[in-house]
């Protein structure tokens, strides 16, 4: 005889889930009472839904396994929906479980009573509520299934308060099976005809399912076919970014050549990620819905393939399914395309030159001593704003799982998903880069990182603006600025009120030493960068 809260954790346990994110809830007390004295799942408390629910998201892109939070209802859930959309835009596997009312009490509006399917409907793959303690196992297998087959992405499951304290004797179900595309061989040899009659291919890759393995067979394919690589919108971690094939970013302050490189190119081939707005430029990039190019579109759902542009070559495969076939074909030729190779990677390396900036704090060498100084398996988290323009220019990724940033755009990731990376790797360097606005949207989580002893690093871009609405300000309204600037807190003082080492940096010459020295403390730490406006 098990309450429904140990059979839930039970059931998450089979699954394999390691720890739970959570701010805690009376709506769901005997889950917490299951995770008690579960050995296997560690239970990490934060200080506010939207960090949980991004810690859990960034969990999910570290691993490849749903990340799983706990939320309560009415504001719980309304607060988690920030780092759920996340989940949803960057096609992150995740589970959400939101405390419910009792269900003798639905419909009477009863307290912080709330309906997961209309307020997550539009953001999941899909959203339920369990009716029955008996079906608890049912549902949770049915979550992991979809939240790991196809498009990886969100299932939120309400658990009503009541079915949650009922005592039942059941089994707990096998773990899930989710299902993996896999590349047919007929796509394969089309793909290999298209390549090989290309003389201007080039390559983005991005998306979820990624590891160091398909990195490295991606590499050993593009050397072998002479094609350059690019990354999608914030996957700079699926390639390594010193590799000669590796030709740049598709992201927002694109290399103006690397825009022209691929309305040059005769043959574009995406492996995994969707056509973002970002990646695509505004949808510019590729004529839509008919691109110029020959265009291979190769995702784990086959919506995605047609869904911007029409594919001439659409392949539904998993990203490993289609690595490893690919790390078996052999070129018939790549004279023709060494020239085209060579010049895309000149133009990247070009590109990554820092340029000057204003101010006595200059974010271009700020970035390249990070770049240089961190071990090449460092992990660097960010969230959103104009200081991430010089971090995605200018830091080097050298393979996978070293970046953490949010396709979505979500402002105060950085931080959370730094402490969910260090939860996951200990021995790893974590640095969380924020501005001054993207911090102080989940700044109490250095709360949660002391709690845990994670020595991170957090270097805070303090211009005292919300620089990118600024910048869209100046273009579109200049002289007429309103809303963007920001009365900040000595973040100093505030990193030091939560335990954490800190420092302000004012000229670009003290920072390299101040970032070792935050290296080298055992604990949290921060930087805070003071720069020109």
């Amino acid at each position: 005889m098990r309450h429904g809260g140990q059979i839930l954790i039970d059931q998450l346990a089979v699954n394999g889930c390691e720890r739970v994110f959570c701010v805690p809830g009376e709506s769901f007390l005997p889950a917490l009472d299951g995770l008690y004295d579960h050995g296997s799942i560690a239970t990490i408390v934060c200080r506010h839904e939207g960090g949980a629910l991004m810690m859990a998201e960034a969990h999910g892109k570290l691993t490849g396994a749903p990340g799983v939070a706990f939320v309560t209802r009415g504001p719980g859930a309304a607060n988690a929906a920030s780092g759920i959309f996340v989940a949803k835009q960057d096609m992150t596997p995740l589970l959400c479980f939101v405390g419910l009312e009792r269900r003798d009490q639905t419909d009477r509006e009863a307290f912080q009573e709330i309906d997961p399917r209309s307020l997550f409907g539009g953001m999941t793959k899909w959203v339920a509520t369990i009716g029955e303690a008996s079906r608890i196992p049912e549902y949770i297998s049915r979550a992991y299934h979809l939240s790991l087959s196809g498009r990886p992405g969100p299932v939120v499951l309400g658990l009503p308060e009541d079915i949650l304290y009922e005592r039942l004797a059941i089994d707990d179900a096998p773990a899930s099976r989710p299902a993996y595309a896999q590349a047919s061989d007929a796509d394969v040899e089309l793909m290999l005809s298209a390549l090989n009659k290309s003389s201007r291919p080039l390559m983005i890759v991005g998306g979820g399912g990624w590891s160091k393995t398909i990195q490295t067979q991606i590499e050993g394919f593009s050397e072998r076919f002479q094609i350059p690589v690019g990354a999608a919108f914030r996957c700079q971690g699926h390639f390594d970014n010193r590799h000669d094939n590796y030709c740049g970013h598709f992201g927002r302050n694109i290399d103006a050549k690397l825009g022209e490189r691929i309305s040059e190119a005769d043959l574009v081939f995406i492996l995994g990620p969707r056509l973002d707005e970002v990646t695509t430029g505004g949808f510019s990039h590729l004529t839509v819905p008919a691109p110029e190019q020959f265009l291979i579109h190769a995702s784990p759902a086959p919506e995605e393939t047609g869904r911007i542009c029409r594919a001439d070559l659409p392949i539904v495969s998993s990203s490993a399914s289609l690595a490893n076939a690919l790390s078996r074909l052999e070129p018939s030729h790549t004279e023709m395309r060494s020239d085209w190779c060579l010049s895309a990677r000149a133009d990247y390396l070009e590109y990554i030159v820092p340029v000057t900036s204003q101010g006595r704090v200059r974010l271009e060498q700020v970035v390249k001593a990070v770049s240089d100084i961190l071990d090449d398996d460092a992990i660097i988290a960010s969230g959103a704003g104009n200081y991430t323009n010089w971090l995605h220019r200018y830091f080097q990724h050298k393979g996978f799982a070293t970046q953490l940033a949010p396709i979505a755009g979500s402002m105060g990731y950085g931080l959370p998903a730094a402490i969910a990376a260090k939860l996951e790797h200990p021995g790893r360097q974590v640095v969380a880069f924020a501005g001054d606005g993207c911090l102080m949207m989940t700044v109490q989580e250095m709360a949660t990182a002391q709690q845990y002893g994670l020595d991170i690093v957090v270097i805070v871009v303090n211009n005292g603006k919300l620089g990118t609405i600024r910048t869209q300000q100046e273009k579109n309204f200049p002289g007429r600025m309103i809303g963007t600037g920001l009365a900040n807190p000595d973040f100093k003082s505030l990193a030091m009120s939560f335990g954490a080492m800190a420092e302000t940096v004012e000229e670009t010459l003290d920072f390299r030493p101040a970032f070792k020295r935050a290296l080298d403390h055992d604990g949290l730490a921060m930087i805070e960068l003071k720069t020109d406006p």
